[in-house]
């Protein structure tokens, strides 16, 4: 009987070459597998993303990469319009001040004296450490901004943080919020208060000013954006709220309108049982260590995203689980040396 060959595309060798680009080297890994392959095809795909002109890129940030090296890359990805919506933690969106303000990080390891460290006045994250006392000086700053404000004032995070970018602007002091002020991309942080800006909202407290920071008015405003869209492309480093709040605005913005329809948007999709209408994207990538399988979000597959209406099935969606120090570089290079010119930010009228 004659052997049936599947006609797939071979598994092709990765062989050492010199002066061979990041992005050549990812082309070759593209023909090979396991993660090493996922990661080629993610930029691939954010690649599409970024040349699509009539798609609006949303970039979820988690964790605490900011400590870690990563965030000029953020910087680098506004500063050349590859994202029009900034969705962070509040660490990343904190810590990178300690940096900017020439306060670095240092080398560690992670096993080490932990005692030893704190009463050195240095906290661990994982390998690499950083001061207290220069973590309180980024703290004190943000407190000294709020108390700048119009108090008893709701303020969307966007708001806030684009206030502050503006601020921070003034000192020269380059962090993402600063970049993204310069360059007027909106900064979303949904969970805030869990991180320096709700320490220095303490502070501010303690001075007799009472912060404001209405999370209700920061997803109206995000999901009116809604209206400005055609497609969608979301780029999520991690997971967590940043990826949860993005994935909602697929499937939640119509609850806005009494039809259940946002104005001026087409192609949506309905299902059985419901009035409303879904707006899912059109490219999704994405770069996480968590696993599918313990049903958390920050693991979620696209694919399983379908089947909330969150990502189209006749779209372009890559996942890769590696750790975002590792990926975010060499993605991030090998698009410097794939995209010809900066792309245009979305204009976003009457929002700034």
């Amino acid at each position: 009987m004659a052997k049936r060959r599947l006609s797939n595309p071979k598994v092709k060798q990765v062989r050492v070459k010199k002066n061979r680009s990041v992005s050549g080297l990812l082309d070759d890994m593209a023909k090979t597998g396991f993660q090493g392959r996922s990661l080629a095809e993610c930029t691939a795909a954010l690649e599409r993303m970024i040349k699509d002109r009539k798609a609006t890129i949303l970039l979820g940030y988690a964790g605490s990469l900011s400590t870690t090296g990563q965030y000029e890359i953020i910087n680098w990805f506004i500063e050349n319009g590859y994202v029009d919506i900034l969705v962070g933690t509040g660490a990343n969106l904190s810590e990178d001040i300690v940096d900017a303000i020439g306060k670095p990080y240092v080398q560690g390891a992670h096993h080490t004296d932990d005692a030893a460290l704190f009463e050195r006045g240095y906290n661990r994250y994982y390998d690499v450490y950083g001061r207290e006392d220069d973590y309180m000086k980024m703290t004190e700053m943000i407190a000294e901004f709020i108390l700048t404000l119009e108090p008893d004032t709701a303020y969307s995070s966007r708001r806030f943080l684009y206030e502050f970018g503006l601020w921070l602007g003034k000192k020269k002091i380059r962090s993402i919020v600063s970049v993204a002020a310069k360059h007027k991309v909106p900064v979303y942080c949904p969970a805030i208060i869990d991180s320096p800006y709700g320490d220095a909202a303490l502070i501010a407290k303690s001075k007799k000013f009472n912060l404001v920071l209405d999370g209700v008015s920061d997803y109206v405003e995000f999901m009116k954006l809604s209206e400005n869209a055609t497609d969608t492309g979301v780029f999520y480093i991690g997971g967590g709220v940043p990826k949860d709040f993005i994935q909602l605005f697929a499937v939640t913005a119509d609850l806005l309108y009494e039809d259940r329809k946002v104005p001026g948007r087409k192609n949506h999709g309905t299902r059985e049982g419901t009035n409303e209408t879904y707006y899912p994207h059109k490219y999704a990538v994405q770069v996480t260590t968590d696993s599918p399988q313990w049903g958390g979000l920050s693991g979620c597959t696209f694919e399983e995203a379908i089947s909330w209406g969150k990502e189209n099935p006749a779209g372009h969606f890559r996942q890769c689980y590696c750790d975002a120090t590792i990926a975010l570089p060499i993605m991030s290079q090998a698009l410097s040396q794939r995209l010809k010119g900066k792309r245009k930010n979305r204009s976003w009228k009457g929002l700034f």
